[in-house]
């Protein structure tokens, strides 16, 4: 499931349930825009994986919580607790396979 948040308690609220995913991206971002389809891909068919799409422009507390200074930034947690991190573009392959998928 993929969800686009809005603020920064929603963020707080859902970024500590099971096995999440949070893409630190904005919209004026080339390599963002080109992520999103493959991150909104791995959200469709890992229904497991809980995906958080975060607009650093527009809830910028989450961004600098994660110390996220590069954007496509994406965070790889569990229960909480960051797993990785990965900066950058990077195609479905490569994503899936540092999600363990």
């Amino acid at each position: 499931m993929e969800k686009e948040i809005k603020n920064y308690d929603e963020f707080v609220a859902l970024s500590g349930e099971g096995e999440v995913l949070v893409d630190f991206y904005a919209t004026w971002c080339g390599p963002c825009r080109m992520i999103a389809p493959i991150v909104a891909k791995i959200a469709e068919e890992h229904p497991e994986l809980l995906v958080l799409r975060v607009d650093v422009d527009k809830v910028p507390q989450a961004a600098a919580k994660f110390g996220v200074s590069s954007i496509p930034t994406l965070v790889h947690m569990n229960g909480g607790k960051v797993l990785s991190t990965k900066i950058g573009f990077a195609p479905e392959a490569q994503l899936l396979a540092w999600l363990g998928k």
